[in-house]
C-alpha cells in the first residue's frame, strides 16, 4: 500500500527522475536513506517500471503525429495475436491500443511529415494480414501531453 510519501514521491520522480536522492529527500522532509529505500521499495514492486527520457518531437523532426483506426477482417484469435506481434515491430508506432467500439485498434504514429506516413502506411501497415481497413486523423495541435499518473 503507498502512503502519501511514497504517492508524491512518485509525482516528483515522473515530474523529474533525474533530482538526486537529496533533492528529493528535502522536497518530502525525508532522510537520504529513506527515500533511497522507498525508491527501491517501488522499484522493486514494479510501481516503477523503469527510467525514460522523453524526447522533444520538434527537435528530431517527428512532429508529424498521427492517430490511425484499424479493423481487422475477423476477430480470430490467431489475427489478434498475430496483428500484436508485428505491430510492435514498428519503431514508428508509439502506442496500440485493442479498442472496443467501432476499430479493434488505435495506433499512435509519429513520424517526419506526410510522405514518411505514406511510405509507412504502403511498406509497413498496409502489408500486414488480416487488415480489412484503417482510418487515420492527423494531429493540428497538442493541447495536453503528460505522462504523469496520479498515483
Amino acid at each position: 500500500m503507498l502512503d502519501s510519501k511514497d504517492k508524491k514521491l512518485l509525482v516528483l520522480l515522473q515530474n523529474d527522475a533525474k533530482k538526486t536522492t537529496k533533492e528529493l529527500a528535502s522536497e518530502l522532509d525525508l532522510s537520504v536513506t529513506a527515500v533511497f529505500e522507498r525508491i527501491k521499495k517501488l522499484e522493486k514492486q514494479q510501481i516503477i517500471k523503469r527510467y525514460v527520457a522523453l524526447l522533444n518531437p520538434e527537435k528530431i523532426q517527428k512532429n508529424f503525429i498521427v492517430l490511425c483506426h484499424v479493423k481487422l477482417v475477423q476477430h480470430k484469435k490467431e489475427y489478434i495475436s498475430q496483428f500484436e506481434k508485428e505491430i510492435t515491430q514498428f519503431p514508428e508506432v508509439l502506442e496500440c491500443f485493442h479498442v472496443s467500439g467501432d476499430s479493434d485498434y488505435i495506433l499512435k504514429i509519429c513520424v517526419k511529415d506526410i510522405q514518411e506516413y505514406r511510405e509507412f502506411m504502403v511498406s509497413k501497415l498496409t502489408n500486414l494480414q488480416h487488415i480489412a481497413s484503417t482510418q487515420s486523423s492527423f494531429m493540428i495541435k497538442e493541447v495536453k501531453n503528460s505522462t504523469v499518473i496520479e498515483p
